[in-house]
């Protein structure tokens, strides 16, 4: 499953890069995350099948950066193979001892290109916009600030710091909460984290941030007051509330998923995807689905599915690294795992799971089958109650179902086994050699009748449990 997620997230970041000028990005994920309540680093907790960090590098790498580097703490190293898998040309820098945000990008700085601009994001939010980026880099090119901030107007403006911006909407200083005053704090925008760093003028200013006594760490947000100071200019623009909003909780991740949820949700919606229940329906990061796909209540989408126009996903159904081809349907209560391919037209029915098999166009298993590691031809019927057989304990073995079989119910294919087109095995068989196009298999035991036997085996029954009875003393 984890490398499905990487995988699945590395393709994302390849294909989606939006083409721009020259920039670096310095990624913030040093932080412990300790009020997350467990071992695992925060910036790897999932949302939507992916670590939050995922999201941020996917969004980052669309604006093509000539260089991103990844800040860890100490014990990061999780996180950095993480980011090296997703994203194998990043690099890594350890801050040891924490000593802040601006100490975070100091040390940076020696992975970085001498010019430039510098953009700075944090590891741990996942609902950044690759145009939001891309529109605050251009405006601090374009403006030739020394710094551009990206501001949020939330609903609840607790715990973040304020943006201190002159008559014109210039940026003075970014002011922590527990210094800002009344008019700050009522009023003034709010520091998302986010920053675009013209990186000459960052190099001089980060050897002069100062370091606050009370923690002894010093602070990327200083970079605003002293570049203004210095006769700089400084800008920000707004962003999207949600767009700035971290992970220190869990209850923070799980309101991040429900965001993430619901603007993918109206993303299908507007592509013309039938959801008559969206609030009951999970996506994945990467989920596909083109115009047209029926999605039908209570479907969770995992890692790596894609759906062509016409495509019915019933009710109470889990998919995740799947491909379901114009006209395919699936559930309800269907389980398709990585590796299953479902054909034009073919169905998948109730209680079915799927695990690298891929079913031709119309081939049907309508209901309690497992196809495992299995090659099914097109038109093929498969039985109620049909398992692939397709491991031993050390291996995984192919089965192979030509075109227009017929499996019977409750049949066992042990693989390596191959089916030819237009077999018919018979019910309750199992099957060990390969059946040859045409043929008839049937491979049970002989049914055995005995006649007026039943009252006998009844009375049989009947003695067994008075005497039962009377041996426990009931």
């Amino acid at each position: 499953m984890r490398l499905l997620v990487q995988r699945s997230i590395a393709r994302v970041v390849a294909e989606q890069q939006i083409p721009m000028a020259a920039i670096a990005v310095a990624v913030l994920a040093a932080g412990r995350g300790t009020r997350m309540r467990n071992a695992l680093p925060k910036v790897l907790h999932p949302l939507a099948g992916a670590p939050l960090l995922a999201h941020v590098l996917r969004s980052v790498s669309r604006l093509a950066p000539a260089r991103t580097v990844l800040v860890v703490a100490a014990d990061g190293q999780a996180v950095s193979e993480t980011a090296r898998r997703i994203l194998p040309g990043i690099a890594v820098v350890v801050q040891d001892p924490p000593l802040g945000t601006g100490d975070a990008v100091r040390r940076a700085l020696p992975e970085l290109p001498e010019a430039g601009t510098l953009l700075v994001v944090y590891g741990d939010t996942p609902l950044l916009r690759p145009e939001t980026l891309q529109a605050l880099v251009l405006s601090r090119e374009r403006s030739g600030a020394a710094v551009a901030v990206l501001g949020i107007e939330p609903e609840d403006r607790s715990g973040y710091g304020r943006l201190r911006v002159d008559a014109e909407g210039g940026l003075l200083a970014i002011v922590e909460e527990r210094e800002a005053d009344a008019t700050l704090l009522a009023s003034a925008p709010c520091n998302a984290g986010v920053m675009a760093l013209d990186l000459a003028c960052a190099r001089e200013l980060l050897e002069q941030l100062p370091r606050h006594r009370d923690k002894g760490e010093y602070y990327l947000t200083d970079m605003v007051a002293l570049a203004c100071r210095l006769g700089r200019s400084c800008i920000w623009i707004r962003g999207a509330t949600e767009e700035g909003l971290g992970v220190n909780s869990q209850a923070e991740l799980a309101a991040l998923e429900a965001r993430f949820q619901a603007r993918a949700r109206a993303s299908a919606l507007d592509r013309g995807v039938v959801m008559p229940a969206p609030e009951t329906v999970f996506f994945a990061f990467d989920t596909e689905l083109e115009a047209g796909v029926r999605v039908e209540p209570y479907v969770v989408f995992g890692p790596g599915v894609r759906a062509e126009a016409g495509a019915v996903i019933r009710s109470f159904s889990h998919l995740e690294g799947a491909y379901l081809e114009a006209g395919a349907e699936v559930g309800p209560f269907a389980r398709l795992r990585p590796g299953t391919r479902v054909g034009a037209g073919a169905r998948i029915g109730n209680f079915v799971e799927t695990k690298n098999a891929r079913l031709g166009r119309g081939a049907k298993a309508n209901h309690l089958t497992y196809l495992g590691d299995a090659e099914v031809g097109a038109r093929a019927n498969i039985g109620a109650g049909t398992i692939t057989c397709n491991f031993d304990g050390f291996g995984k073995y192919e089965t192979r179902i030509g075109e227009d079989a017929f499996i019977g119910s409750h049949t066992a294919l042990v693989a390596p086994v191959t089916v030819g087109a237009g077999a018919i095995v018979g019910a309750g068989s199992t099957i060990t050699v390969d059946v040859p196009a045409e043929a008839v298999a049937v491979a049970r035991a002989r049914e055995r009748i005995l006649e007026h036997r039943a009252p006998e085996l009844r009375e049989r029954f009947r003695r067994r449990k008075r005497e039962g009875s009377r041996a426990d003393g009931s």
